[in-house]
Protein backbone atom coordinates (compact mmCIF):
# COMPACT_ATOMS: atom_id res chain seq x y z
CA UNK A 1 0.00 0.00 0.00
CA UNK A 2 2.90 2.54 1.15
CA UNK A 3 4.23 1.81 -2.64
CA UNK A 4 0.88 2.25 -4.35
CA UNK A 5 0.67 5.96 -2.06
CA UNK A 6 3.77 6.69 -2.73
CA UNK A 7 3.35 6.23 -6.88
CA UNK A 8 0.15 8.05 -6.41
CA UNK A 9 1.72 11.07 -4.75
CA UNK A 10 4.45 11.01 -7.75
CA UNK A 11 2.48 10.71 -10.45
CA UNK A 12 -0.02 13.51 -9.09
CA UNK A 13 3.68 15.65 -8.85
CA UNK A 14 4.00 15.48 -12.29
CA UNK A 15 0.56 16.01 -13.69
CA UNK A 16 1.11 19.15 -11.39
CA UNK A 17 4.19 19.87 -12.60
CA UNK A 18 2.65 19.53 -16.68
CA UNK A 19 -0.14 21.17 -15.87
CA UNK A 20 1.79 24.06 -14.61
CA UNK A 21 4.12 24.18 -17.60
CA UNK A 22 1.36 24.25 -20.07
CA UNK A 23 -0.59 27.26 -18.22
CA UNK A 24 2.96 29.37 -18.85
CA UNK A 25 3.86 27.82 -22.26
CA UNK A 26 -0.19 29.80 -22.92
CA UNK A 27 0.48 32.73 -20.39
CA UNK A 28 3.46 34.23 -22.72
CA UNK A 29 7.07 33.75 -23.75
CA UNK A 30 9.58 31.34 -21.93
CA UNK A 31 11.17 27.72 -22.30
CA UNK A 32 7.92 26.02 -22.00
CA UNK A 33 7.01 27.83 -25.16
CA UNK A 34 9.94 27.11 -27.04
CA UNK A 35 9.52 23.30 -26.26
CA UNK A 36 5.84 23.49 -27.26
CA UNK A 37 6.50 25.13 -30.68
CA UNK A 38 9.50 22.81 -31.48
CA UNK A 39 7.23 19.70 -30.53
CA UNK A 40 4.42 21.12 -32.77
CA UNK A 41 7.24 21.85 -35.58
CA UNK A 42 8.55 18.32 -35.07
CA UNK A 43 4.71 17.11 -36.21
CA UNK A 44 4.63 19.41 -38.99
CA UNK A 45 8.23 18.36 -40.68
CA UNK A 46 6.78 14.25 -39.91
CA UNK A 47 3.43 15.22 -41.95
CA UNK A 48 4.95 17.29 -44.68
CA UNK A 49 7.66 14.57 -45.56
CA UNK A 50 4.88 11.73 -45.22
CA UNK A 51 2.47 13.35 -47.51
CA UNK A 52 5.10 14.13 -50.31
CA UNK A 53 6.77 10.67 -49.82
CA UNK A 54 4.23 8.69 -49.05
CA UNK A 55 0.76 10.05 -50.25
CA UNK A 56 1.93 11.62 -53.13
CA UNK A 57 4.55 10.20 -54.47
CA UNK A 58 4.06 7.03 -53.19
CA UNK A 59 8.03 5.65 -52.19
CA UNK A 60 8.41 1.97 -51.79
CA UNK A 61 10.11 3.20 -48.53
CA UNK A 62 8.64 6.17 -47.44
CA UNK A 63 8.21 5.91 -43.75
CA UNK A 64 12.15 6.76 -43.29
CA UNK A 65 11.36 10.71 -44.77
CA UNK A 66 8.63 10.99 -41.71
CA UNK A 67 11.26 9.23 -39.15
CA UNK A 68 14.54 11.23 -40.16
CA UNK A 69 12.41 14.62 -40.29
CA UNK A 70 11.14 14.36 -37.20
CA UNK A 71 14.22 13.46 -35.36
CA UNK A 72 16.23 16.49 -37.33
CA UNK A 73 13.76 19.56 -35.84
CA UNK A 74 16.61 19.56 -33.19
CA UNK A 75 16.99 22.63 -30.48
CA UNK A 76 18.93 25.22 -33.23
CA UNK A 77 19.34 25.71 -36.34
CA UNK A 78 23.08 24.77 -36.50
CA UNK A 79 22.28 21.65 -34.58
CA UNK A 80 19.45 20.43 -37.46
CA UNK A 81 21.97 21.21 -40.39
CA UNK A 82 25.12 19.23 -38.49
CA UNK A 83 23.11 16.46 -37.25
CA UNK A 84 21.59 16.18 -40.48
CA UNK A 85 25.23 15.62 -42.28
CA UNK A 86 26.20 13.05 -39.68
CA UNK A 87 23.08 11.28 -39.89
CA UNK A 88 22.76 11.29 -43.59
CA UNK A 89 26.87 9.78 -43.47
CA UNK A 90 25.71 7.09 -40.71
CA UNK A 91 22.61 5.53 -42.93
CA UNK A 92 24.06 5.75 -45.69
CA UNK A 93 27.40 3.70 -44.25
CA UNK A 94 24.97 1.03 -42.47
CA UNK A 95 22.58 0.77 -45.92
CA UNK A 96 25.76 0.61 -48.11
CA UNK A 97 27.78 -2.30 -45.93
CA UNK A 98 23.95 -4.16 -45.15
CA UNK A 99 23.53 -4.19 -48.97
CA UNK A 100 26.70 -5.43 -49.86
CA UNK A 101 26.64 -8.08 -47.57
CA UNK A 102 23.25 -9.09 -48.03
CA UNK A 103 23.53 -9.36 -51.79
CA UNK A 104 26.73 -11.56 -50.76
CA UNK A 105 25.01 -13.64 -47.94
CA UNK A 106 22.05 -15.35 -48.96
CA UNK A 107 20.66 -15.97 -45.06
CA UNK A 108 19.52 -12.23 -43.63
CA UNK A 109 20.59 -13.96 -40.24
CA UNK A 110 23.90 -14.44 -41.33
CA UNK A 111 24.49 -11.27 -42.63
CA UNK A 112 23.14 -9.38 -39.34
CA UNK A 113 25.64 -11.54 -37.39
CA UNK A 114 28.29 -9.47 -40.00
CA UNK A 115 26.78 -6.79 -40.52
CA UNK A 116 25.70 -5.66 -37.47
CA UNK A 117 29.45 -5.44 -35.41
CA UNK A 118 30.78 -3.68 -38.70
CA UNK A 119 28.00 -0.79 -37.94
CA UNK A 120 28.52 -0.89 -34.23
CA UNK A 121 32.65 0.36 -34.67
CA UNK A 122 31.69 2.72 -37.67
CA UNK A 123 29.01 4.32 -35.39
CA UNK A 124 31.60 4.82 -32.78
CA UNK A 125 33.38 7.14 -35.49
CA UNK A 126 34.43 10.28 -33.92
CA UNK A 127 33.27 12.90 -37.17
CA UNK A 128 29.00 11.15 -36.89
CA UNK A 129 29.17 12.28 -33.39
CA UNK A 130 26.05 11.36 -31.60
CA UNK A 131 24.05 10.27 -34.88
CA UNK A 132 26.73 7.34 -35.39
CA UNK A 133 23.86 4.99 -33.65
CA UNK A 134 22.20 5.30 -37.55
CA UNK A 135 24.38 3.30 -38.89
CA UNK A 136 23.49 0.24 -37.02
CA UNK A 137 19.69 1.42 -37.56
CA UNK A 138 20.25 1.66 -41.17
CA UNK A 139 21.84 -1.81 -41.76
CA UNK A 140 19.08 -3.34 -39.39
CA UNK A 141 16.69 -1.15 -42.32
CA UNK A 142 18.44 -3.30 -44.97
CA UNK A 143 18.14 -6.63 -43.17
CA UNK A 144 14.57 -6.78 -41.62
CA UNK A 145 12.93 -4.74 -44.82
CA UNK A 146 11.88 -7.75 -47.15
CA UNK A 147 15.25 -9.01 -49.98
CA UNK A 148 18.02 -7.15 -50.43
CA UNK A 149 17.92 -4.97 -53.07
CA UNK A 150 20.41 -2.43 -54.58
CA UNK A 151 17.14 -0.58 -55.88
CA UNK A 152 15.59 -0.81 -52.40
CA UNK A 153 18.63 0.63 -50.51
CA UNK A 154 18.89 3.58 -52.86
CA UNK A 155 15.18 4.56 -52.34
CA UNK A 156 15.81 4.30 -48.43
CA UNK A 157 18.83 6.78 -48.87
CA UNK A 158 16.72 9.19 -51.17
CA UNK A 159 13.81 8.94 -48.61
CA UNK A 160 16.48 10.22 -45.61
CA UNK A 161 17.55 13.10 -47.64
CA UNK A 162 14.40 14.24 -48.22
CA UNK A 163 13.39 13.96 -44.93
CA UNK A 164 16.71 15.66 -43.69
CA UNK A 165 15.63 18.31 -46.14
CA UNK A 166 11.96 18.45 -45.03
CA UNK A 167 13.29 18.92 -41.16
CA UNK A 168 15.98 21.39 -41.43
CA UNK A 169 13.60 23.48 -43.38
CA UNK A 170 10.89 23.36 -40.89
CA UNK A 171 12.90 24.34 -38.26
CA UNK A 172 15.09 27.18 -40.24
CA UNK A 173 12.39 28.63 -41.90
CA UNK A 174 9.42 28.28 -39.16
CA UNK A 175 10.04 30.25 -36.08
CA UNK A 176 13.38 29.34 -35.84
CA UNK A 177 14.10 28.55 -32.35
CA UNK A 178 16.69 31.64 -30.68
CA UNK A 179 17.49 31.43 -26.62
CA UNK A 180 18.49 35.00 -26.05
CA UNK A 181 15.82 35.00 -23.56
CA UNK A 182 17.18 31.78 -21.65
CA UNK A 183 20.72 33.56 -21.30
CA UNK A 184 19.65 36.50 -19.84
CA UNK A 185 17.45 34.81 -17.54
CA UNK A 186 20.24 31.98 -16.50
CA UNK A 187 22.45 35.22 -15.69
CA UNK A 188 19.79 37.26 -13.73
CA UNK A 189 19.13 33.99 -11.57
CA UNK A 190 22.49 33.60 -10.99
CA UNK A 191 23.12 37.50 -9.52
CA UNK A 192 19.79 37.39 -7.84
CA UNK A 193 20.84 34.00 -5.64
CA UNK A 194 23.99 35.34 -5.00
CA UNK A 195 22.61 38.55 -4.02
CA UNK A 196 19.98 37.11 -1.70
CA UNK A 197 22.87 34.90 0.10
CA UNK A 198 25.05 37.86 0.87
CA UNK A 199 22.13 40.08 2.24
CA UNK A 200 21.00 37.29 4.16
CA UNK A 201 24.40 36.66 5.93
CA UNK A 202 24.39 40.47 6.39
CA UNK A 203 21.67 40.42 8.45
CA UNK A 204 22.34 37.55 11.08
CA UNK A 205 25.95 39.78 11.31
CA UNK A 206 24.11 42.80 11.79
CA UNK A 207 21.97 41.24 14.49
CA UNK A 208 24.65 39.26 16.15
CA UNK A 209 22.68 35.34 15.15
CA UNK A 210 25.70 33.02 15.06
CA UNK A 211 23.03 29.93 14.62
CA UNK A 212 25.00 27.18 13.20
CA UNK A 213 21.96 25.59 11.84
CA UNK A 214 21.32 29.24 9.94
CA UNK A 215 25.17 29.46 8.89
CA UNK A 216 24.67 25.91 7.58
CA UNK A 217 21.88 26.92 5.39
CA UNK A 218 23.37 30.11 3.86
CA UNK A 219 26.55 27.89 3.00
CA UNK A 220 24.15 25.17 1.68
CA UNK A 221 23.01 27.59 -0.88
CA UNK A 222 26.66 29.04 -1.51
CA UNK A 223 27.99 25.77 -2.87
CA UNK A 224 24.78 25.58 -5.37
CA UNK A 225 25.66 29.00 -7.14
CA UNK A 226 28.68 27.35 -8.99
CA UNK A 227 25.88 25.29 -10.67
CA UNK A 228 23.78 28.10 -11.26
CA UNK A 229 27.19 30.04 -13.03
CA UNK A 230 27.54 26.85 -15.02
CA UNK A 231 24.09 26.98 -16.46
CA UNK A 232 23.91 30.68 -17.01
CA UNK A 233 27.57 29.43 -18.75
CA UNK A 234 25.80 26.69 -20.79
CA UNK A 235 22.88 29.25 -22.13
CA UNK A 236 25.71 31.53 -23.31
CA UNK A 237 26.72 29.19 -25.68
CA UNK A 238 23.51 27.57 -26.41
CA UNK A 239 22.24 31.56 -27.44
CA UNK A 240 25.34 31.87 -30.00
CA UNK A 241 25.03 28.45 -31.13
CA UNK A 242 20.94 28.99 -32.06
CA UNK A 243 22.28 32.05 -33.94
CA UNK A 244 24.66 30.31 -36.28
CA UNK A 245 22.75 29.69 -39.92
CA UNK A 246 19.44 31.45 -38.09
CA UNK A 247 17.33 33.33 -40.46
CA UNK A 248 16.50 35.67 -37.55
CA UNK A 249 19.72 36.88 -36.99
CA UNK A 250 19.02 39.18 -39.97
CA UNK A 251 15.77 40.56 -38.07
CA UNK A 252 18.76 42.25 -35.81
CA UNK A 253 18.88 39.04 -32.83
CA UNK A 254 22.50 40.05 -31.75
CA UNK A 255 24.24 36.98 -29.88
CA UNK A 256 26.08 37.38 -26.07
CA UNK A 257 29.06 39.61 -26.51
CA UNK A 258 31.51 40.47 -23.80
CA UNK A 259 29.53 41.95 -21.52
CA UNK A 260 28.29 38.29 -20.99
CA UNK A 261 31.07 36.68 -20.52
CA UNK A 262 32.69 39.57 -17.98
CA UNK A 263 29.36 38.94 -15.56
CA UNK A 264 30.43 34.89 -16.07
CA UNK A 265 33.44 35.73 -14.61
CA UNK A 266 32.56 38.15 -12.00
CA UNK A 267 29.81 35.63 -11.51
CA UNK A 268 32.72 33.08 -10.73
CA UNK A 269 34.34 34.98 -8.64
CA UNK A 270 31.26 35.96 -6.00
CA UNK A 271 30.32 32.55 -6.15
CA UNK A 272 33.65 31.41 -4.72
CA UNK A 273 33.55 34.42 -2.31
CA UNK A 274 30.24 34.14 -1.39
CA UNK A 275 31.34 30.10 -0.48
CA UNK A 276 34.36 31.64 1.53
CA UNK A 277 32.33 33.79 3.55
CA UNK A 278 29.88 31.59 4.86
CA UNK A 279 32.21 29.05 5.23
CA UNK A 280 33.65 31.30 7.90
CA UNK A 281 30.44 31.90 9.31
CA UNK A 282 29.49 28.49 10.04
CA UNK A 283 32.92 27.66 11.20
CA UNK A 284 32.73 30.75 13.72
CA UNK A 285 28.99 29.52 14.44
CA UNK A 286 29.90 25.71 15.20
CA UNK A 287 29.36 24.64 18.87
CA UNK A 288 32.21 21.67 18.42
CA UNK A 289 35.59 23.99 17.47
CA UNK A 290 33.80 27.44 16.90
CA UNK A 291 36.41 29.92 15.33
CA UNK A 292 36.63 33.34 17.70
CA UNK A 293 34.06 35.42 16.81
CA UNK A 294 34.43 38.56 15.54
CA UNK A 295 33.65 42.08 18.00
CA UNK A 296 29.86 42.92 17.08
CA UNK A 297 30.99 46.45 15.57
CA UNK A 298 33.23 44.84 12.95
CA UNK A 299 30.79 42.05 12.49
CA UNK A 300 28.67 45.02 11.50
CA UNK A 301 31.21 46.63 9.58
CA UNK A 302 31.76 43.27 7.65
CA UNK A 303 28.16 43.60 7.45
CA UNK A 304 27.76 46.55 5.94
CA UNK A 305 30.48 45.33 3.21
CA UNK A 306 28.13 42.84 2.16
CA UNK A 307 25.30 44.91 1.62
CA UNK A 308 27.52 46.92 -0.78
CA UNK A 309 29.17 44.34 -2.55
CA UNK A 310 25.77 42.70 -3.48
CA UNK A 311 24.27 45.90 -4.49
CA UNK A 312 27.82 46.47 -6.68
CA UNK A 313 27.26 42.61 -8.27
CA UNK A 314 23.82 43.35 -8.58
CA UNK A 315 24.12 46.42 -10.35
CA UNK A 316 27.56 45.33 -12.66
CA UNK A 317 24.97 42.33 -13.66
CA UNK A 318 22.46 45.27 -15.10
CA UNK A 319 25.36 47.11 -16.68
CA UNK A 320 26.14 43.47 -18.56
CA UNK A 321 22.66 43.12 -19.44
CA UNK A 322 22.10 46.95 -21.35
CA UNK A 323 20.62 48.50 -18.87
CA UNK A 324 21.42 52.33 -18.14
CA UNK A 325 22.86 52.16 -14.76
CA UNK A 326 26.63 52.82 -15.00
CA UNK A 327 26.26 55.59 -12.88
CA UNK A 328 24.80 54.29 -9.96
CA UNK A 329 27.38 51.40 -10.76
CA UNK A 330 30.43 53.73 -10.35
CA UNK A 331 29.03 55.39 -7.55
CA UNK A 332 28.39 51.52 -5.75
CA UNK A 333 32.02 50.79 -6.47
CA UNK A 334 33.32 53.80 -5.33
CA UNK A 335 31.32 53.09 -1.79
CA UNK A 336 32.42 49.69 -2.09
CA UNK A 337 36.09 50.40 -2.32
CA UNK A 338 35.53 53.25 0.82
CA UNK A 339 34.21 50.61 2.50
CA UNK A 340 37.28 47.74 2.00
CA UNK A 341 39.37 50.76 3.36
CA UNK A 342 37.56 51.09 6.34
CA UNK A 343 37.90 47.53 7.34
CA UNK A 344 40.87 46.55 6.57
CA UNK A 345 42.03 49.44 8.59
CA UNK A 346 39.33 48.65 11.90
CA UNK A 347 40.48 44.77 11.45
CA UNK A 348 44.05 45.73 11.64
CA UNK A 349 43.31 47.59 14.58
CA UNK A 350 41.63 44.70 16.17
CA UNK A 351 44.02 42.22 15.52
CA UNK A 352 45.41 40.52 18.62
CA UNK A 353 48.56 37.98 19.45
CA UNK A 354 45.26 35.03 18.93
CA UNK A 355 46.63 33.14 15.77
CA UNK A 356 42.78 31.75 15.38
CA UNK A 357 41.56 35.05 16.10
CA UNK A 358 44.14 36.45 13.09
CA UNK A 359 43.31 33.68 11.06
CA UNK A 360 39.69 34.56 11.12
CA UNK A 361 40.11 38.29 10.14
CA UNK A 362 42.22 37.44 7.70
CA UNK A 363 40.19 34.98 5.64
CA UNK A 364 37.28 37.91 5.60
CA UNK A 365 39.48 40.60 4.68
CA UNK A 366 41.15 38.66 2.19
CA UNK A 367 37.80 37.34 0.46
CA UNK A 368 37.04 40.88 0.74
CA UNK A 369 40.16 41.96 -1.46
CA UNK A 370 39.36 38.94 -3.73
CA UNK A 371 35.93 40.05 -5.00
CA UNK A 372 36.48 43.71 -4.66
CA UNK A 373 39.40 43.25 -7.22
CA UNK A 374 37.52 41.68 -10.10
CA UNK A 375 34.65 44.25 -9.54
CA UNK A 376 36.46 47.39 -9.70
CA UNK A 377 38.74 47.30 -12.80
CA UNK A 378 35.54 46.19 -15.18
CA UNK A 379 33.42 49.18 -13.05
CA UNK A 380 35.89 52.03 -12.69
Amino acid sequence: MRGIRVTWQALRRDVSAAAGAARRAWAGPGRERDLAVQAVKAALAAWVAWAVAGWWLKAPVAFVAPWVAVVLVESTVYRSIAHGLQQLAAIATGTIAATAVGLLLSSPVAAMAVVLPLAMLLGRWPRLGSQGVYAATGALFVLTGGPVAVGTSAARLAEALFGAVVGIAVNALVRPPLYLRDTEAALRDAVAETDGILRDVADGLTAGRWDAAEAGEWHDRALRLPRLVEQARSAVEWSRESLRANPRRRTGAVPPGEGCEDALAALDYAAVYTAEVTRTVLETAAEDRPAPRPHPALARRYAQFLCRTARALRLYGHSRFGDAREDELREAVADLRGTLTVLRRDLARATTDDPDEVATYGALLAQAHRLTDQLLPSGA
